[in-house]
């Protein structure tokens, strides 16, 4: 049936034999308010049944349907040139030379992991790497984005354990290098970890498919794993505030990944891909069948029809509801072109896996779901999809916050003369600290294309039979953006882009992951519509469109938020693989040069967090004028090859990073010699995270040619110090004060502070 206008309408469909009966109670649990009911019986234009209830609850969850952050993301830059992609799709897709694409996002598994880590977090990575070779990419790697409460805790040692086990397991299974990604420990994520998970994948521009379902008549075929009763209502469960007996409760919403099984189904997809045979694919993710069918429809302007019974299942007594709304794992939805079903069956036999035709492509609009023929479910497919209300609320500035950022910070800027003490305890902190624990669990080098691994300022992938490469790393400090949203989101981007001309890369793009509370709440939703207007401008200044990504709310535990995190997760392009610049020192005797200027701003810094347990005062500000000028000088020192290491200045300030640059990956030290000449406070000179700053070394036969560089950029340069022999020791001077420290202390605190608080045994309690 079909309204005046052409739209289509839902026909009655009666009450299926042993349903619950629709009540407000009912309702509410479904994660519909009154008037999102009412808005659905309007779309219906009748009460909808318990499967289709089911349905809507899924596809209009924050999760599905972005209602509280949709109208903002539109304010979000979305275009370029090289952009192929945009978002809308499984993932976007960027232009990257020599005839290839580059397709890439982030998504979040956050409330999986807080209740099972390792299933949560395996999970997460497997559905990131569907949704890059549903779009015919060939995941090349991936990076991941973790934050955690302080690791004295037992149960947030436990849920780290946990998720990095199953990050690790689940890449290594598949065989995708992780190359890189971020590591935060805070207590403002206490109760609900942050776990985003990002993939890159590689395509020649023609092999790009998209997931519009299309073809009167086509079937519709569901691939790979057989769904069962695991992940029912996850989308659901991810627009939801958590508790703190949420574990046992939450655990049959998480979904149980096999990474064998998506090895073979990535084969399966490439080669389904190729073979012409198929028209459309899409992975089974939040809101399984559901979102997958209407959301095809919904980009085709198509209907589909699906019969329950035909589903491949793995239980017996499976319901409609259950069916459609399960999110096992490892499951594609394929439109095969018509009367070559048997070629889609043989590709998939070869690989060991089932594909079975569950229906078909209509013309009518509508979202039609039979069990044994008869209908359960009749829906308009565009509401589905188009349709979710959208919300843009009232954002209030907390009290609470502003009290903090114009706190007196004075009393904690006093120390002087024998500063050693204090960068040691910061390299001893698990935030500036050594992640090799971490990736060293990783496979970060199979598929040989892996240039540069883990522990650098990006990961760097070679894009084989050319001398290109593509860059990527995922930033955020959440507590910028706690303090400050607009001004945190804009240090994020421009921390992301700092990373990669580090590496001699040029910003292209970003994909986004917005984790934040509950945006009920004025002051959460103030938070979220500052920090995407922080992110705007930024990408705005430089030039780096969002191509997609994921939002993730009602980040909070028992009323508890988590920080405002925005996570930028950017790529970049390298035309010359033999100019890619290391981020730790390789040769004695070199000059250090600091590119940008210190300045007095030390709010949000670790030193606070170390020293005095503080997440307090103004963070530091943005010149995005003058951090486009340094990308771009950086991205000239490289191409002139005056450069032999660099490194962004951030978590720790210039003192750490010195650090970082003399210890590198500890196999070859070197000694360090420095001294700054400012007028501000030595701890704010040593440890402040002003942002607009990297360190770099050279030659010292070209240090004028670095600095007559930067010049013309009008990027404040000097040389600070020179790189010595691992004997030597480091040393960093700062008006009245100092740090001195052996490399071998150096290297005790840097390098075994994880793996010492680890070697307690991580417990499930609290």
């Amino acid at each position: 049936m079909s309204k005046a206008d052409g739209t289509a309408t839902a026909t009655p469909v009666p009450p299926r034999a042993g349903d619950p009966e629709i009540t407000p109670e009912v309702v509410a649990d479904h994660g519909l308010s009154e008037d999102e009911y009412a808005r659905v019986c309007s779309v219906m234009g009748r009460e909808p049944t318990f499967t289709e209830l089911g349905v809507f609850s899924a596809m209009w969850s924050e999760h599905c349907g972005y209602k509280n952050s949709k109208r903002l993301l539109r304010l979000l830059p979305t275009r370029a040139p090289w952009v192929i992609q945009g978002p809308g799709e499984n993932a976007g897709v960027i232009d990257v030379g020599d005839g290839y694409a580059l397709a890439f996002k982030i998504e979040s598994h956050n409330h999986p992991s807080a209740v099972e880590p390792y299933q949560g977090s395996a999970t997460g990575v497997g559905g990131i790497l569907r949704d890059i070779f549903t779009m015919g990419a060939r995941p090349v790697a991936v990076l991941d984005s973790l934050r955690f409460g302080d690791l004295d805790s037992g149960r947030v040692r436990y849920l780290f354990d946990g998720v990095v086990k199953g990050v690790g397991d689940y890449g290594n299974c598949v065989g995708i290098p992780n190359i890189g990604g971020e590591v935060v420990f805070d207590r403002g994520y206490e109760g609900n970890p942050i776990v985003n998970a990002m993939c890159l994948g590689l395509m020649k521009r023609e092999e790009l498919i998209t997931a519009a379902a299309s073809g009167v008549g086509n079937p519709l075929m569901a691939v790979g794993a057989r769904t069962g009763r695991d992940g029912i209502h996850g989308a659901t469960f991810a627009s939801e505030e958590l508790s703190e007996d949420a574990d046992e409760s939450s655990r049959p919403q998480v979904q149980v990944g096999d990474p064998f099984t998506e090895k073979l189904l990535l084969e399966a997809s490439l080669e389904l891909i190729a073979s012409g045979a198929i028209s459309a694919i899409q992975d089974m993710g939040a809101a399984g069948i559901t979102s997958s069918a209407s959301e095809m429809a919904g980009r085709g302007g198509s209907g589909v029809e699906m019969e329950m019974t035909d589903v491949p299942v793995r239980e017996d007594g499976m319901t409609p509801y259950e069916i459609l709304l399960s999110e096992s794992q490892e499951r594609m939805l394929v439109v095969a072109e018509k009367g070559r079903e048997g070629e889609v069956h043989r590709i998939l036999e070869k690989w060991e896996l089932e594909a079975a035709v569950i229906g078909r492509v209509t013309d009518d609009g509508m979202f039609r779901v039979l069990e044994n023929g008869k209908v359960v479910a009749d829906i308009p497919a565009l509401p589905l999809t188009d349709g979710c209300p959208t919300y843009e609320r009232e954002g209030v500035e907390s009290a609470e916050i502003i009290g903090l950022r114009d706190m007196d910070l004075s009393e904690h800027l006093i120390p002087e003369g024998d500063l050693s003490k204090s960068l040691l305890l910061l390299l001893g902190s698990p935030n500036v600290a050594s992640k090799q624990w971490i990736y060293h669990q990783y496979d970060t080098t199979v598929r040989t294309s892996t240039a540069v691994r883990p522990g650098g300022d990006a990961g760097v992938v070679r894009i084989r039979g050319t001398q290109r490469a593509v860059a990527a790393t995922t930033d955020c400090n959440g507590r910028f953006v706690y303090l400050q949203p607009k001004t945190g989101a804009m240090a994020a981007v421009a921390e992301a882009a700092r990373n990669l001309v580090c590496v001699g890369a040029m910003p292209t793009a970003i994909t986004n992951n917005l984790n934040f509370g509950n945006p009920l709440k004025a002051h959460i939703y103030y938070q979220l519509r500052e920090a995407v207007l922080g992110m705007r401008d930024a990408c705005a200044a430089f030039e780096t469109p969002v191509t997609g990504g994921n939002v993730s709310l009602f980040n909070e535990t028992d009323g508890k938020a988590i920080y405002p995190t925005p996570v930028i997760g950017m790529v970049g392009v390298i035309d010359d693989v033999d100019r890619i610049t290391p981020n730790a020192f390789r040769n004695e005797g070199d000059d250090i040069v600091l590119l940008g200027e210190n300045t007095g701003e030390i709010g949000g810094s670790e030193y606070l967090y170390v020293t005095a347990a503080l997440v307090a005062g103004e963070p530091p500000s943005v010149d995005l004028e003058g951090e486009k000028r340094l990308q771009q000088a950086m991205l000239s020192l490289t191409h002139e090859g005056l450069v032999t290491a660099a490194h962004d200045c951030s978590q720790g300030g210039l003192a750490c990073t010195l650090a970082e640059m003399a210890l590198g990956d500890g196999e070859e030290p070197f000694g360090v010699e420095a001294g700054i000449d400012d007028e501000l406070r030595p701890v704010v000179s040593l440890f402040g995270e002003a942002q607009g700053r990297i360190v770099l070394s050279c030659n010292p036969a070209s240090t004028g040619a670095v600095l007559a560089s930067a010049e013309r950029y009008a990027v404040p340069a000097r040389k600070i110090g020179t790189v010595l022999g691992a004997d030597r020791g480091f040393t960093l001077k700062v008006r009245d004060a100092s740090v001195s420290a052996s490399l071998a202390e150096m290297t005790e605190a840097y390098f075994q502070a994880i793996p010492k608080i680890m070697d307690v045994s991580p417990t499930a309690e609290s």
